[in-house]
């Protein structure tokens, strides 16, 4: 399942711009016109990523970055600043409000891209390495007790991510397309209203069976 997107910005033109370039590399993309539409968006659905601008109505992007860093379900999503405003001063508030990363207008498609690509590909061996660890940190021989609300398939999965397996690794191991997997640990999260893989590896972990 391609990875979500939110992109917010007041100016139609530039939401569609950068929508159709994300869209074009693979990604799932929603829009919000202002900062008040953005928290409807991600309480809707958690996106993998939000660009937003920062000058908007009401709402700007910092106050947006602000709400977004203050609630636990959000805290972690990676947050990119798309904006006219090129200030060191405006860069330095923008790190310090907690953005991951702040490109200025006009945009390249390419610089956006590679952007979007890294902190995604990084937050994945984030977790990744984060799931593993809890891993080691219990007995091999510990036996787990299916979630129920899992299908057989979905636990199967749910069970390689606790052991610290990234999806091309679980795509492997049980024979099924990379797709597939992504598909499945999105469902997994979903019904278990868990943020990341972390959340869910330590699902899993407290599954043991009764001695």
């Amino acid at each position: 399942m391609a990875k979500k997107l939110l992109v917010v910005d007041d100016d139609p033109s530039l939401l569609l711009a950068v929508s159709e370039t994300l869209r074009a590399e693979g990604y799932a993309v929603v829009t919000a016109r202002r900062g008040s539409e953005a928290l409807v968006r991600v309480a809707e659905s958690l996106p993998d990523l939000i660009i937003s601008d920062i000058r908007m109505p009401g709402m700007d992007g910092y106050a947006l970055v602000r709400n977004l860093r203050s609630a636990p379900r959000t805290r972690l999503v990676p947050i990119v600043f798309l904006t006219a405003k090129d200030e060191t001063a405006d860069r330095i508030a923008g790190f310090r409000t907690g953005v991951d990363a702040y490109l200025t207008k006009p945009f390249e498609s390419e610089e956006l891209t590679a952007v979007v690509s890294s902190i995604l590909d990084r937050v994945q061996r984030t977790h990744s390495d984060l799931a593993r660890m809890f891993g080691e940190q219990e007995e091999e021989s510990v036996e787990l007790v299916r979630d129920e609300d899992l299908t057989e398939a979905e636990w199967r999965v749910a069970e390689a991510v606790a052991r610290g397996l990234t999806n091309k690794e679980i795509a492997a191991e049980l024979n099924l397309s990379l797709r597939t997997i992504e598909g499945h640990i999105s469902r997994i999260l979903d019904k278990k209203n868990l943020s990341n893989r972390v959340e869910l590896a330590l699902h899993v972990r407290e599954r043991k069976a009764p001695e």
